[in-house]
């Protein structure tokens, strides 16, 4: 433990965290050689050793979150190959019969029934593509397809522990369980893509009433799946592996371990290759989060952190309203302008202090709801808000149908505002009135 009376250490660790901060905020530099740079800056410093990287709970790397990620990044890949997600959004283009409303609403519900289950980048990643291609089809501007997809991804996040990275942070530092998510963040987020339904048909209306070209009676959706057996046997292990999410306090395993198991299985019935599900994995991603975890871990090191969160305790006092309110459109405001993985991984520890210094500790708390709620509904703002985003962004460029980042966030702003609101009356009516 560096002793907070060395001054020169404590400004260095601020000092390389900024700095390395600010290059993965304004994608100046890569945002994985930025961490990286951090984290070889600290061990230069001395903050940083195998030991604290690796095998601290508190200063290392978080392995749950890892694994976690690393199994559900495997299970998705192996769907993929069954044709699954091009077969739903085929569906909702054949079902919607080239109405644009009709199609806006079932794209939007297709991506947020698979957000909570897969991360908010794969699935704009599967789901984008096909919209853009039923939008061909029908003679229809892609732009507002596309940035609600975003929305609703985000949106959908929300609803579970593994729906979005940041609350995979959250529940592993807080202790939340795969059910206190359900408990706690489903209900708001089922209320909020109803919301986005109606609010979406509202900004997009002169787009959703254009005359289409309805050539959709020779969509297959059915051609999409080239193997049957395949699909269902990689349905049964997923249905399987969500009862344990759902199970696992009982099972007593760890969700990593759930994730990990259910790759596993996963590989063995689909009887996938290494070269088909290894070439699926993030790797990027994955290095992001250790060197990230390690780099904010020196903070701890030094006492930074520590320091903040007695101070956040101290200040709120018995105002835990206040502190959820501010934690709420704080945490919005703030990922609005970064990437909300790190802002997350830095400002966790600190909300855990709060936690800990207030009435209402535990998974009850309506501190962590905020958090949860904040950081992921953030990431509608503007189009470097989250990691779907920019990738939907480069998609519709790539496509010909560029989305600049002020349309964008004029409509993303909107949503968020509203989001927002309804939000924190939820935490209001939920843990303050009815509590």
């Amino acid at each position: 433990m560096i002793p907070l009376s060395d001054h020169t250490v404590l400004l260095a660790a601020i000092a390389i965290f900024a700095i390395s901060y600010a290059f993965i905020a304004t994608e100046k530099v890569h945002r994985v050689a930025a961490a990286l740079g951090g984290v070889a800056a600290m061990t230069v410093i001395g903050l940083v050793d195998a030991d604290s990287a690796f095998f601290d709970k508190h200063t290392g790397v978080d392995w749950n979150v890892i694994f976690l990620l690393f199994g559900m990044m495997v299970i998705v890949g192996i769907l993929k190959h069954t044709g699954l997600f091009e077969f739903l959004a085929l569906w909702a283009a054949k079902t919607s019969h080239g109405r644009p409303a009709r199609l806006m609403t079932l794209l939007i519900l297709i991506t947020a029934g698979l957000s909570p289950v897969l991360d908010n980048v794969t699935t704009v990643l599967l789901v984008a593509p096909v919209a853009l291609s039923v939008c061909a089809r029908l003679g229809l501007s892609p732009t507002p397809y596309l940035i609600t997809l975003v929305f609703a991804s985000n949106i959908g996040g929300t609803a579970t522990l593994i729906g979005d990275p940041p609350n995979i942070i959250i529940a592993s530092r807080g202790g939340l369980t795969f059910n206190d998510f359900l408990i706690h963040s489903l209900p708001i987020s089922v209320v909020l893509i109803v919301g986005l339904v109606f609010l979406a048909r509202f900004l997009f209306r002169r787009d959703l009433a254009v005359e289409t070209l309805n050539d959709v009676h020779d969509i297959r959706p059915g051609d999409a799946i080239t193997d049957v057996r395949r699909l269902v046997r990689c349905l049964v292990v997923l249905a399987v592996v969500m009862v344990a999410f759902g199970l696992h306090t009982v099972l007593h395993l760890d969700p990593s371990i759930v994730a990990m198991l259910g790759a596993g299985a996963m590989v063995v019935v689909a009887g996938a290759t290494p070269e088909e599900f290894l070439a699926e994995i993030e790797w990027t991603t994955l290095a992001f989060f250790m060197a990230l975890f390690v780099l904010v871990g020196g903070l701890v090191e030094v006492g930074v952190i520590g320091d903040v969160g007695r101070w956040a305790a101290d200040t709120m006092g018995e105002h835990e309203l206040l502190a959820s309110t501010v934690l709420l459109f704080g945490s919005a405001v703030v990922g609005a302008f970064v990437d909300n993985i790190p802002y997350t991984a830095a400002t966790v520890p600190i909300v855990d202090d709060m936690v800990a210094a207030s009435p209402n500790d535990g998974s009850g708390s309506p501190l962590w709801w905020a958090f949860v709620l904040g950081a992921d509904l953030g990431g509608n703002t503007t189009a470097v808000a989250a990691g779907a985003n920019v990738v939907v962004l480069g998609i519709a460029a790539k496509a010909g149908s560029p989305i600049s980042f002020w349309k964008f966030t004029r409509y993303g702003v909107v949503v968020t505002f509203a989001s927002l609101v309804v939000a924190w009356f939820y935490v209001w009516l939920r843990y303050f009135v009815l509590a």
